[in-house]
């Protein structure tokens, strides 16, 4: 059994459908754009206002995702749209991955509509479900490590096998295979999770679609939301300009994949410390503790050059592990947020609709820190494969030194908001604080 009651097996029956849905996300924003512009010979200028048109209408479904999740999967034990989902996934992504021949950009649209439709129907569905079927404060953090800890090892494995599954036929043979290896997973996963992962108790309230203006009006949810997106900003700023990083600061082109392993696994590995640390500590103070980790493993980042490969995989470990925190605590605490009862002054936002626009900011962040990050590499600049000293300063301060000021200002919000933020305290920091001497 878990400290929190339920059984070891039931938690990870849950988080098992997060390899999968994880697996599925890499492909779809990494390897697709390369895809088409070169196996297919479509234009890349044409291809990425596509990419944009399909994120953009992607990003703006997801509070209405949420809201069909509240109102039509009331009554599911806690499922919800997610098997809905799951089967768009399954039919779309292949389609994708392995497009015919002639195949352009209307069908690049249609099917990055169809793929994006199914994982955020049963990504949010998954969520709200987490979050529903977990009782305690603790419980939530362990549901939300186990599905995070299944999922970074579905990004590990979509990484590594387009390579191995191509051979020597090219990318694009590894990703028409993907499907073969991605199909057995989703069912399976989802035969795990959708049979044996406990139940949430049934609900008869179907939420008015008036539920998505109203989670706005939930001054604590909006509180940890502006927290999530400062914060999610720093952390996308990193992903969008670490190849250039590696390739032109610490000129290792060879280790980018190595240096990105390297981070998820330890963010893997660093789970259930985090998990222990928000019993003991409480969690947003472990929050708190994994941004400061990220501000000083980034000050440091920053004064790397070239040949400082191993300086820069222990920076990997370290951020690596502060990224556990961010995966494992803010969708806990926005957990223990919806459980709380409604005040007489402010209303409840509707799980699905929070959780709607959680994945709304979410997708928002990547696309803020592109705009905020490249534009300003070009303005300072540089350009990829320069070798121009002040350009190379310029990436090395963008990659570094921008999220440190966007940490610290999440960081500051989160703690000027701790008392409207932070859930009740955990059995073990209660039983401390009553031990005698105990400070207040």
């Amino acid at each position: 059994m878990t400290s929190a009651g339920l059984p070891l097996r039931a938690v990870l029956a849950y988080g098992a459908l997060g390899l999968p849905l994880a697996f599925a996300a890499l492909p779809l924003y990494v390897h697709v754009p390369r895809l088409y512009t070169e196996s297919l010979g479509l234009p890349l200028a044409a291809v990425g206002g596509v990419l944009l048109a399909a994120r953009a209408v992607d990003a703006l479904t997801d509070p209405l995702i949420g809201w069909a999740n509240d109102r039509f999967g009331a009554r599911s034990g806690g499922r919800g749209i997610l098997p809905g989902g799951l089967a768009i996934l399954a039919l779309s992504l292949p389609l994708l991955l392995a497009p015919p021949a002639g195949a352009g950009l209307g069908w690049l649209f249609a099917l990055l509509v169809l793929v994006s439709l199914g994982y955020s129907m049963a990504s949010i569905a998954y969520a709200v479900w987490g979050a529903a079927v977990a009782p305690t404060p603790e419980l939530r953090t362990r549901m939300v490590a186990s599905r995070e800890g299944f999922g970074l090892v579905g990004v590990l494995l979509a990484a590594a096998l387009p390579g191995l599954l191509s051979g020597d036929a090219g990318e694009a043979a590894g990703l028409a295979a993907l499907p073969w290896v991605f199909i057995p997973l989703l069912l399976g996963a989802a035969a795990w999770t959708l049979g044996l992962a406990p139940r949430a108790p049934a609900s008869s309230t179907a939420a008015p679609l008036g539920s998505l203006p109203a989670a706005l009006r939930d001054g604590d949810f909006l509180r940890l939301l502006g927290v999530f997106a400062v914060n999610g900003i720093a952390a996308a700023v990193p992903s969008a300009t670490v190849l250039f990083f590696v390739a032109d600061v610490l000129r290792a082109t060879e280790l980018a994949g190595l240096f990105l392993a390297i981070y998820f696994l330890a963010a893997a590995c660093s789970l259930p410390l985090w998990v222990a640390a928000a019993r003991r500590l409480g969690k947003l103070r472990a929050w708190l503790a994994g941004m400061g980790l990220a501000v000083l493993v980034f000050a440091w980042a920053g004064l790397l050059g070239a040949g400082d490969s191993w300086a820069y995989g222990l920076i990997c470990v370290l951020s690596g592990f502060a990224l556990g925190a961010d995966l494992a605590l803010p969708p806990s605490l926005l957990a223990d947020l919806l459980a709380r009862p409604a005040s007489p002054a402010e209303a409840r936002a509707a799980p699905g609709a929070a959780f709607g626009w959680w994945n709304f900011v979410t997708k928002a962040n990547l696309a803020l820190a592109a705009g905020l990050a490249l534009p300003l590499l070009a303005l300072l600049g540089y350009s990829p494969g320069g070798r121009d000293p002040g350009a190379i300063a310029a990436l090395a301060a963008v990659y570094a030194f921008v999220p440190i000021v966007l940490k610290l200002g999440a960081m500051a919000l989160l703690w000027a908001w701790r008392q409207r933020l932070e859930p009740s305290p955990s059995p073990l920091q209660a039983a401390s604080a009553a031990l005698p001497g105990a400070r207040p």
